[in-house]
């Protein structure tokens, strides 16, 4: 409790339960209070500080602004999300914490045979028996210090986490292979670590290969802004070899190195609060969890509420399979007696009755409904209203592109349009289609993905409606700086809007030599336009989105076909296509 005397600080927003927390009352006794003031609040909704004040005034505290204090970083971003939770924490009480660490990189290049290597150069150090079970985390210990890692390598997951609001990992070792050097997958994970700005050690590993080139992979890392400590920069590069478990101490020495600069801390005896790693329904034992804790100290019998599944832990183990009554920070436990299967990526926390966690889990079940309802997307069409606002500072881009030769001058205008009032920040920039991964990015970093002549894959447009993320196809690269300039002066609005024409059915698929693979239609209703957009769906998915290479009746081209017609119908460089598919016919009009 932030008090001074009967003076309790409180900020300009606070949820009941963390006002009934801090003045130490029942989250009902609060919502009674504010609905005898007329105000009408659930558990987990958020009252400003007038209203806030009214209500502690009537246990006898005075309500003053709470005191807000910046986290210096070097560059404008989010906070890492552990300082956010340790931020009503009592300076005096926090302490230095064990470094949580995720591997991640490129396919092939030995994150697991790194993992594996660390695990046993541990072990043979002083523990026998290994690891015997799984908990999709372990700790191992250096010159008396612990480091934890999470044994669930791959950006995608770590980006998962994030997009759920957890800490996936404090430091992130970003495996590269000397032999083969930065690949695609590398730069992958080189910006979703940028994004969470979490500090990045460098693995170099299979440095026992002949054909190894280190100074080659120590140029391309400086050119992604990762210059080496011994070139003068500020990445540590350490050569290993998984294989030959060569340099694995220096690398954990390296990590240690990395984590005193980056001063990560905790509060054992502070608000228990973590991440959980992973979790699933065991047939014996019920539901299972690996819960990491962030701060705070867990203990057997504690309730916990993760997500929306909550209970009170029945056991705990350690990474080793062993009985454990407790968990400081940075510590992973396996946990049973929840009510149902987390989320990887959840974050828990402990609490002091069923009663109150029922009520936090009915408030969070009510709230994703809500959401979901309402989720809207962050668009292009929404950022100069935000930027005005004050609620944004930058444009965060996923960009994508067919060819290499289209990608370097867009980015080239991207970052001649970025040097105005609104910042334009690219975390990820490659050639290819729009993927899952993708999507995951822009919506952990409220990015929007802008595709330049490419297609979004079907997985990716489910996932894109899921999370709200706004993804933007061009085939003319004026037109997608022209709509991006338009959005930074606050110029853009929706010009066109759709006009359906008509909607077909593929009966059969025909493949013609030198052609491709061509719709077999009839139209249902309305008509086909040669010149017309078209989007061709298989169930609810959006399979294609572009323009007609041809539209013809028996065998000869034609400009539209009608309802009752049969036609054949090839799309523009596409060529997936099936039995059943619809096609919808539609024009862009000037809306007024």
């Amino acid at each position: 409790m932030n008090e001074n005397g009967n003076r309790l600080e409180l900020p300009a927003s606070i949820a009941v339960r963390d006002l009934a927390q801090r003045i130490e009352k029942s989250p009902i006794e609060i919502i009674k209070k504010l609905m005898t003031n007329g105000v009408m609040a659930t558990i987990n909704q958020p009252v400003d500080f007038d209203t806030a004040a009214i209500v502690v005034a009537e246990y006898g505290f005075e309500a003053i602004p709470e005191t807000v204090v910046e986290v210096a970083t070097e560059e404008a971003g989010e906070v890492p999300l552990w300082r956010q939770m340790i931020a009503g924490e009592d300076a005096s009480q926090l302490t230095a914490r064990p470094p949580v660490v995720t591997i991640l990189g490129h396919v092939d290049h030995g994150k697991t045979s790194l993992l594996d290597a660390i695990r046993q150069t541990n072990v043979a150090a002083g523990e026998t028996g290994g690891i015997t079970q799984h908990i999709g985390a372990y700790q191992v210990e250096l010159k008396g210090r612990t480091i934890t890692f999470l044994d669930t390598p791959g950006h995608a997951a770590f980006t998962a986490m994030r997009a759920r609001g957890a800490q996936g990992a404090d430091i992130v070792v970003l495996v590269v292979a000397a032999d083969d050097g930065v690949m695609p997958q590398t730069r992958e994970a080189i910006a979703h670590a940028k994004a969470a700005r979490v500090p990045i050690v460098v693995a170099l590993n299979k440095v026992d290969r002949p054909n190894a080139n280190p100074e080659r992979v120590k140029q391309q890392l400086a050119e992604l802004e990762l210059v080496p400590d011994d070139w003068g920069g500020q990445t540590l590069v350490v050569p290993v070899s998984a294989r030959q478990k060569q340099g694995i101490g220096d690398l954990l020495e390296g990590v240690l190195l990395v984590a005193d600069n980056a001063d990560i801390r905790a509060n054992p005896n502070g608000k228990v609060i973590g991440t959980i790693i992973e979790g699933e329904l065991d047939k014996s034992k019920g539901v299972v969890a690996t819960l990491l804790v962030q701060n705070g100290t867990l203990q057997a019998g504690d309730i916990v509420v993760a997500g929306t599944a909550y209970g009170r832990l029945k056991a705990m183990n350690d990474y080793r399979g062993k009985p454990i009554k407790k968990a400081g920070p940075s510590t992973p436990a396996l946990v049973m007696g929840l009510s149902d299967v987390p989320s990887a990526g959840d974050v828990f926390e402990v609490v002091g009755s069923d009663r109150e966690a029922r009520e936090i889990v009915t408030g969070r079940t009510d709230a994703i409904k809500k959401k979901a309802q309402e989720r809207k997307k962050v668009s292009l069409e929404d950022l100069f209203s935000a930027y005005e606002k004050g609620e944004a500072k930058s444009l965060s881009l996923v960009l994508k592109a067919d060819v290499q030769g289209s990608l370097e001058p867009i980015l080239g205008e991207l970052e001649k349009l970025g040097k105005g009032e609104i910042a334009i920040n690219v975390l990820y920039s490659e050639t290819g289609n729009i993927g899952e991964n993708d999507v995951m990015l822009a919506s952990a970093s409220k990015a929007i993905i802008l595709g330049f002549s490419v297609q979004a894959e079907v997985p990716a447009r489910r996932l894109a409606e899921v999370e709200g993320v706004d993804i933007r196809l061009y085939d003319i690269i004026y037109r997608l700086t022209e709509d991006v300039e338009k959005a930074l002066k606050g110029m853009l609005a929706p010009e066109f809007e759709e006009k359906r024409l008509g909607r077909a059915q593929v009966l059969k698929v025909f493949g013609i030599s030198k052609v491709g693979k061509i719709a077999g239609c009839r139209v249902l209703e309305g008509e086909l336009r040669r010149n017309a957009k078209v989007r061709l769906k298989r169930g609810a998915d959006i399979v294609f989105e572009g323009e007609m290479s041809s539209l013809k009746h028996e065998k000869d081209d034609v400009r539209e076909a009608r309802t009752g017609f049969e036609c054949g119908v090839g799309f523009k460089n596409f060529h997936d296509i099936e039995p059943g598919d619809m096609i919808e016919c539609y024009v862009l009009e000037k809306s007024e």
